[in-house]
């Protein structure tokens, strides 16, 4: 049984099946010039508008790096620095602490790697991650990112977006759903060794979200290879979902008739559903979703509905009581 934690201090506020076991600590300050030294180097060079960095990431993404951004759903707010986006993570593979994922992570061997394919689909098939990269034109998505703990990053994307996997997959009838699941290995994952969530992390999304263009299979972000402590090598970006549904290091692929069952929601289901859209009306149990804090900011600004994509995706959830299903 799990046991339930004390009214949590002011500050960040960890998911309550983890706080009894974390050293929660707010690392605030300035580091606007860490923001402006990436996009003076590595962004600009990204998208092609700027020369490489000094030492470019040697990586597969090396030659997609200088891909042009499409820009439609692109946000001009600033980012949010390299540094806090790569070392202030939730991955509890890797540890509960935010600083764990990125000292722990180097374990993890993302080559080979591959991806399984599998359910309610016409072509069934086991995916490596090299293939998939040559199938689809890379794309910066620049996003704004919220977690369910009220704080909030705007990251600079590097991937593909999930419809069109989708549509070469060729979903049958039946596809109501999409069911992710990461890797499952406590040796090269050592947050798995304990039991603070039942692995492997699972989550899902309908068809009609997986479908939706803001929907991103992410393989970079600043114009480099994802690191290990981000989801690499394949990761699930939602931006108008809390992060809990950013599934990281994805195995399996499983086209589902019915809704599939994820990780927090089966942790703590008074706190975490399956929809997991912003809706700052609705207060988690234990704390406001009303305002938010930006990673680098010290002042709090409101929480946006849809984290500020209602206009791109409100459609989706017409006649859908987004108190119940926030």
């Amino acid at each position: 049984m799990r046991r339930l934690p004390p009214e949590p201090p002011s500050g960040e506020i960890t998911p309550e099946p983890l706080y009894l076991r974390r050293r929660e600590f707010i690392k605030l300050g300035a580091r606007v010039a860490g923001t402006a030294a990436v996009v003076g180097g590595g962004l600009l060079w990204l998208v092609g508008k700027g020369p490489p960095p000094d030492e470019p990431e040697q990586s597969p993404l090396a030659e997609a790096a200088g891909t042009t951004p499409t820009g439609p759903y692109d946000t001009d707010e600033p980012l949010t620095s390299n540094r806090e986006v790569t070392t202030y993570n939730n991955y509890y593979e890797f540890g509960v602490d935010k600083d764990d994922p990125a000292r722990n992570a180097h374990t993890l061997q993302t080559r080979p790697w591959t991806i399984s394919v599998e359910g309610e689909v016409a072509r069934p098939q086991v995916i490596d991650i090299d293939t998939l990269l040559k199938w689809f034109p890379l794309q910066q998505r620049v996003y704004r990112m919220r977690c369910v703990e009220a704080w909030s990053m705007v990251i600079p994307w590097l991937g593909f977006p999930l419809g069109d996997l989708v549509k070469r997959l060729e979903p049958t009838g039946k596809a109501k759903y999409i069911e992710f699941t990461t890797l499952l290995d406590p040796k090269q994952m050592p947050g798995q060794r304990s039991p603070v969530l039942d692995w492997p992390y699972v989550e899902g999304l309908r068809l009609d979200e997986a479908m939706h263009p803001l929907t991103l299979l992410a393989v970079g972000l600043y114009g480099k290879t994802l690191p290990n402590q981000s989801g690499a090598p394949l990761r699930l970006v939602v931006p108008w979902k809390y992060g809990f549904k950013g599934v990281k290091s994805i195995v399996k692929i499983r086209f589902t008739e019915s809704q599939p069952q994820n990780t927090w929601a089966l942790a703590a289901r008074n706190e975490y559903g399956f929809y997991a859209n912003v809706n700052p009306a609705v207060d988690h149990p234990r704390w406001s979703q009303a305002s938010e804090r930006r990673i680098g900011e010290f002042q709090r600004r409101p929480t946006l509905p849809f984290n500020g994509y209602a206009e791109e995706v409100a459609s989706l959830y017409a006649g859908l009581d987004l108190r119940r299903y926030f």
